[in-house]
């Protein structure tokens, strides 16, 4: 598949730490990334830079094939579900969906299928601070999706989530895939990487340590289990 995410020689310090080392990967279309590490690795940076919300000290990144440097054009093309999402307080649901269609501008041929399979729809007069973790969670979910984007950035998706949530989100994020979209996952849940991605990549200390499909991990390793797998690769 062809490469819609390109990272070159990326580099981010936050005073005298340096967070991101010279980081070179390509992201394709039609898979699934498990992004993992431990804290402090550079993950979250790497996403943000990619969302342009954090801006490089070096390097580029291209987004298919433009630079994304002062650009706002490619977000359009990035859903993006935070770990915790931030909403004002008093807005209800139904106004918050209905202010980013205003805001993209886009009313049309929305992918509603969180909102029914959540039942969102039915809380749309529900204020954001009534609402509990989950589904605070759902929403960010929901709006990930809506406006069907090709590419999916997802910031420990199923955290706060009971599991039949959790598994609504996890047959939905398969089905995006199957689409031929590029879905980027953060988690510390290695069960839900293990079922989901395709390839894994583990940032540690600022360095892409390795960047390997999950067959040839595990395949590597001898181990079934991606948490076995790691646990022999990083000993």
């Amino acid at each position: 598949m062809e490469d819609i995410i390109q990272i070159k020689q990326l580099q981010k310090s936050f005073g005298k730490l340096q967070v991101l080392k010279q980081v070179d990967c390509n992201f394709s279309r039609g898979g699934i990334v498990g992004v993992l590490g431990p804290n402090a690795a550079g993950k979250t940076t790497l996403i943000k830079s990619i969302l342009g919300m954090v801006i490089p000290d070096g390097g580029e990144i291209l987004f298919d094939g433009k630079s994304i440097a002062n650009s706002f054009e490619y977000k359009k093309n990035i859903g993006y579900m935070p770990q915790i999402g931030r909403y004002p307080d008093n807005m209800k649901i139904g106004d918050l969906f209905d202010m980013m269609k205003d805001l993209r501008g886009v009313y049309e041929h929305l992918d509603t299928d969180l909102i029914a399979a959540y039942g969102l729809d039915a809380m749309y007069n529900k204020a954001m601070h009534t609402l509990s973790g989950g589904t605070r969670q759902k929403v960010s979910a929901a709006l990930a999706f809506l406006f069907n984007p090709p590419v999916l950035i997802l910031d420990e998706p199923t955290a706060g989530l009971d599991p039949l949530s959790a598994e609504i989100l996890k047959d939905k994020i398969l089905q995006e895939k199957a689409k031929g979209k590029l879905i980027l996952i953060t988690s510390h849940i290695l069960n839900e990487v293990d079922e989901l991605a395709d390839k894994v990549m583990y940032l540690l200390d600022g360095n892409i340590k390795f960047y390997k499909t999950l067959a040839d991990l595990k395949a590597e390793t001898g181990e079934q289990r991606l948490g076995k797998a790691l646990t022999k690769i990083l000993s």
